[in-house]
């Protein structure tokens, strides 16, 4: 056989293993692979996890040492073996316990070996806290570069800026440090040629971030676009997306985030800062082999690093934790949980000893409320739940649509031209109001705020007729022009963000959605709160009121509303319930609004899986075709494993190899001929009984390596899966023995077994296939991708769909 080409056949083929289909649609760019450190970096030897484990030895080991394509590495967009690598850090731990007892230096690196795991979460705390106050400092300075610049030192954003001027509190805004475009190139910053100037100047400036966003993340990272939570949910189940967490991902990720968010899109940066974390993580495990060599436990340290990333994001390391817990992670031991929790306290500690909002908060919207909520008050934050709820529904449907628009039509290959004119269309409607011309943080925390005696801002321009008030709680007044003028741009700015958000989540840009959702029920629960503020106001003596809410007294938070309404709408369309409250209450610094929190998440996540049953990430995991089993959902039908397994009838019979009856000819014609990622082994193709199940990729390397390295092997040699061989002539070539890479327990279950409890074996164990037996004879195989067809045929769906795309 022609060596050539079969390493051409073999070795570079891009090979699913859940099916063992090839994926003809992966449009990816991989020029970065070879750059980044691979996630899917796997344990040097090839021996199974039911076999001698670490400490056997193949014939294989000296040719891992070659820089071979596909040495130690599962391929591109394949599924790990779960079991295989637990099995693989059993066995490795195995032997550090066993060799610790024999010397001193033995048991330094078994202690050595147990520390490695928190000296791990330490560096990711760090470094991920570093990078989330670096993201933040620039953001804000940038974000204010589009309204004016600092002439005391053009590094310092607006508020910085004016911190040593000696203006008045009410003109803080107005210092002389801080000029306006049209004051710094026309001396002047009233009037309308000044208007149109500052507007001009906005709009220039916001373009010119998106666009050099978009052309770092099409040029230099691809995979640094969106928010990355998706894909970081399906790595977690196991799926390889190689160099989706490398280091040119983490370099233009957050270079890109900071554009993108200065730019003034209806984005955020606390989803991508969940991407950048994991890519953190990722790198950082390549300092210690345990994690650099087993793809499950590597797995165990991006779930801790996912956490991180929710800490920094929010300031909210208990939030962080649970969010990993309940949103992206798969696979969630006790363990892991520690040190989650371990990483998000430095990430967190780190942010706040950098300070980056000057205010000794870890988030720009921190608020804290005084006032107790009354009984009565449930009933608007129930309404704001169902808004958010269908908010939520909404949202989900409009962007799936848009985002497969943009997928099957001419739309996808013009990436820079659609954020070039997303964002013209927002930067133009944003600079006339001014609750969108800020950013969207700035304006939630706005939005949190609760009027006191010195705020200026318009929302809090009421009728001031009271004589004394006891600290900062003022009571309810009735609403000035001020407040009227901003409920009509908070309407008119709620418009916006509806709109808007649909079609900027999922660009080619950095794209976080936590905070536009917030933004949106922040508005609608702002406006709601004023509305009772001030029906309370007039109408103290309705029954309603008349119990809890007399005349003078502070009854009505608006700032609380808005909280209630930004947690009802993030819960709507990411569909999280515990982590939500956690991460809102640690927001405020209060726990007695936790039942408010509650009623409002759990009400929004009713409302919205009445309408349709998945997040906006599970929607974007089925959307791009990824592998992803759901553990959360139930599979109720009445099929059988046999109505799955393929070959199905009138299909080709199943591929296989015989233990001791096929030459490396026969082999390399099998590998040439199909893409399948692995064969099951049995005794005789007349009898079919199964013996165990091989790898392709195995077996690929152990043949060209015993070509190279082991004397008489050539294509009529007989390959051996066995430990006696049959006796040959004495004039046969060599045999070759590779009972060494073979699975001798590969899981089975008969072709009578319910496929709900099959789904269950998949979800539970992680395999990516299961083979079929009938009285100890091979029927067929299911696969992952079986599973994951079989499920969207049973719900209507288009079982095509589930390949990578």
């Amino acid at each position: 056989m022609d060596q050539k080409g079969y390493r051409r056949g073999s070795f570079q083929s891009t090979t699913s293993d859940e099916d063992m289909l090839e994926i003809a649609g992966a449009s990816v760019d991989l020029s970065m692979a070879d750059d980044d450190p691979p996630l899917d970096r796997e344990m040097g030897g090839f021996s199974s996890y039911n076999g001698g484990g670490m400490n056997s030895t193949s014939t294989m080991m000296d040719f891992l040492e070659e820089p071979l394509p596909g040495v130690g590495t599962y391929e591109d967009f394949n599924t790990i073996d779960w079991v295989r690598e637990k099995s693989r850090d059993r066995d490795r731990h195995r032997e550090i316990t066993n060799r610790s007892k024999e010397s001193i230096w033995a048991l330094l690196q078994s202690v050595s070996d147990a520390f490695s795991g928190w000296l791990l979460m330490l560096l990711i705390g760090l470094l991920a806290g570093s990078l989330a106050g670096l993201i933040d400092i620039s953001a804000h300075w940038m974000t204010d570069l589009k309204e004016g610049v600092c002439l005391a030192g053009f590094w310092f954003n607006h508020e910085h800026c004016c911190w040593k001027s000696n203006t008045t509190f009410t003109d803080r805004d107005k210092c002389p440090e801080w000029k306006s475009w049209s004051q710094l190139i026309l001396g002047y910053g009233e009037g309308a040629f000044a208007y149109i100037l500052n507007y001009f100047m906005y709009v220039v400036w916001a373009l010119m971030f998106s666009l050099l966003a978009v052309l770092l993340v099409k040029g230099f990272a691809p995979y640094a676009c969106g928010s990355g939570i998706p894909e970081i949910k399906t790595i977690l189940s196991g799926f390889i997306i190689r160099g989706y967490l490398g280091k040119w991902t983490l370099v233009i990720k957050t270079i890109t985030l900071v554009l993108a968010v200065s730019s003034g899109l209806s984005l955020g940066k606390e989803g991508p800062l969940v991407h950048v974390a994991c890519c953190c993580g990722n790198i950082l495990c390549h300092l210690f082999t345990k994690y650099r060599k087993n793809e499950a436990k590597r797995r165990e340290v991006l779930s801790a690093a996912a956490a991180a990333g929710v800490s920094v994001a929010f300031g909210a390391p208990i939030g962080g934790v649970l969010f990993s817990l309940e949103e992206v992670s798969y696979y969630f031991p006790l363990k892991t949980l520690w040190r989650s929790f371990f990483a998000a306290l430095v990430a967190a500690f780190t942010l706040r000893s950098i300070n980056p909002f000057g205010n000794s908060r870890l988030v720009l919207f921190y608020v804290e409320f005084h006032m107790p909520w009354h009984l009565l008050e449930l009933v608007p934050f129930i309404l704001l739940g169902i808004f958010g709820g269908l908010w939520g529904a909404f949202f989900i449907r409009s962007n799936i649509a848009w985002c497969r628009r943009r997928k099957t039509t001419r739309l996808g290959k013009y990436p820079v031209l659609e954020v070039f004119v997303v964002t013209a269309i927002t930067a133009i409607l944003a600079f006339p109001n001014e609750y969108t011309r800020m950013s969207t943080s700035e304006l939630i925390s706005e939005l949190f705020n609760d009027c006191g005696i010195l705020d200026s801002s318009k929302l809090c321009e009421y009728v001031n007729d009271f004589n004394s008030t006891k600290g900062d709680d003022l009571p309810d007044r009735a609403a000035g022009p001020g407040v009227y003028t901003a409920m009509w741009q908070l309407a008119l700015a709620l418009v916006m963000k509806v709109f808007i958000t649909i079609f900027t989540f999922g660009m080619k840009v950095p794209s976080g959605l936590f905070i536009p959702s917030m933004a949106v029920g922040a508005i609608v629960g702002r406006l709601l709160g004023v509305a009772m503020e001030q029906l309370a106001f007039y109408h103290h003596d309705w029954a309603i009121f008349s119990g809890w809410c007399s005349q003078g007294a502070d009854c009505i938070t608006p700032g609380l509303y808005a909280m209630v309404g930004a947690a009802a709408c993030l819960g709507g369309v990411t569909r999280m319930t515990v982590s939500l409250v956690v991460i809102m209450f640690e927001l405020t610094g209060g726990l007695e609004y936790i039942v408010p929190l509650m009623a409002a998440a759990m009400t929004s996540k009713w409302v919205a899986d009445a309408i349709r049953r998945e997040g906006i990430y599970d929607a974007h995991i089925r959307l791009n075709g990824y592998p992803f089993l759901e553990a959360k959902e139930e599979f109720s039908h009445k099929t059988r494993a046999m109505d799955v397994m393929r070959p199905r009838k009138n299909d080709p019979p199943l591929t296989v190899i015989t233990q001791d009856s096929m030459t490396v000819e026969d082999v390399e014609t099998i590998i040439t001929n199909t893409t399948y990622s692995g064969y099951p082994v049995v005794v005789s193709r007349a009898s079919q009984r199964l013996v165990g199940f091989v790898l392709r990729r195995d077996l690929i390397i152990s043949i060209d390596n015993a070509r190279k390295k082991q004397d008489g092997i050539v294509s009529t040699s007989i390959i051996c899966f066995t430990d006696y061989c049959p006796p040959l002539p004495p004039s046969s070539p060599s045999v070759l023995k590779l009972r060494s890479i073979l699975d001798l327990s590969p899981f089975t279950v008969t072709d009578e077994t319910p496929m709900e409890i099959v789904v269950d074996i998949f979800r539970k164990l992680g395999l990516r296939q299961c083979l079929v037996t009938h009285n100890g004879k091979l029927l067929g195989i299911i696969t992952k991708k079986d599973v994951l067809k079989h499920i969207a045929q049973m719900a209507n769906q288009d079982p095509d769909s589930i390949l990578f795309n």
